[in-house]
């Protein structure tokens, strides 16, 4: 069963991503173009396999997630794997960037970089049953479904390299009854280290980026955390993500939340709001690029 509406219901069933095989592309035309956009001048953006290292530690943080979530009740599917590196793909550690879930419908949308489409037949079985939408390639739309938070009857749509104006007016179309509001903070890529919902009327927010004067008008009359710094986590020759990877979370229900274990602020704000908070790690999450709530797709949650 696929039903999830927004991002902080009571967590049924799951998806956890896996990093066999991580590879970094060499032909993708949009992925060659990353050195020419990041604000990183330290170290190349890199190519080829990820190191062998790196793929079983990160393997073994998510055998830890996957082991928390069932602990909890929480029903965990996995992707199928597939040879990247043989395919010059990228990875299926992040199933939150692949597939967009609203309700019983999983959108299938045209990423920023075309080699993840291959990514989609990891997700095959799982998503069997589901009403599955795929956006036009090829048309100008670019979207990863990651730009995209949803909140009950209403949904944000952050505006950046990795979502465009074309793909936003693409799904307002096939969600006609749902509010989608379109915002646009920061130079970057996807809304979840930036915005997190934590329960109906409460929502935590990076104060690097969202300002008062920014904040969405779906947030009035929310409470907010306003979140001035993180952690900043080591990581492998190049940042794939920047240091607010480390306020990434996943919401199990308006009560759980896993979090970086590093992070002892943002676990003490939490614990003050009277979350349990069960601390973990993903310790590439910025070489990788994705946190507890990328490397994660909610398939169901309790409405």
């Amino acid at each position: 069963m696929i039903s999830s509406r927004n991002e902080w219901s009571p967590l049924k069933k799951i998806v956890v991503g896996s990093a066999t095989d991580a590879n970094w592309p060499v032909m993708d035309p949009v992925f060659a173009r990353e050195g020419e956009k990041t604000t990183w001048k330290e170290s190349p953006v890199p190519r080829g396999p990820a190191p062998q290292r790196i793929i079983e530690e990160t393997n073994e943080d998510l055998d830890s997630l996957v082991t928390a979530l069932m602990s909890l009740g929480v029903e965990v599917a996995r992707p199928d794997l597939l040879n990247f590196q043989a395919h010059d793909g990228m990875y299926n550690y992040c199933p939150r960037d692949r597939l967009l879930v609203y309700g019983s419908t999983v959108i299938d949308p045209a990423m920023m970089y075309p080699c993840r489409d291959m990514e989609l037949q990891c997700y095959h079985d799982i998503i069997a049953d589901a009403n599955v939408i795929s956006m036009p390639r090829n048309q100008g739309m670019i979207l990863d479904a990651a730009n995209v938070c949803r909140l009950g009857d209403k949904m944000l749509f952050l505006e950046s390299s990795s979502g465009n104006r074309k793909a936003y007016d693409w799904l307002r179309e096939q969600f006609p009854d749902v509010e989608i509001e379109l915002c646009n903070f920061y130079s970057g890529v996807h809304i979840d280290s930036t915005i997190v919902p934590l329960r109906e009327g409460l929502v935590m927010l990076n104060a690097s980026r969202v300002t008062f004067d920014n904040v969405p008008q779906v947030f009035e009359g929310w409470h907010k955390i306003w979140v001035t710094d993180v952690v900043a986590q080591d990581f492998y020759k190049y940042p794939y993500a920047s240091k607010w990877i480390g306020m990434n979370m996943l919401v199990v229900d308006p009560h759980t939340v896993i979090c970086d274990r590093k992070q002892t602020e943002l676990i003490k704000t939490l614990e003050s709001y009277r979350f349990e908070v069960i601390p973990l790690e993903l310790r590439h999450s910025r070489t990788l690029g994705g946190g507890f709530h990328c490397v994660t797709l909610d398939l169901h949650r309790e409405s």
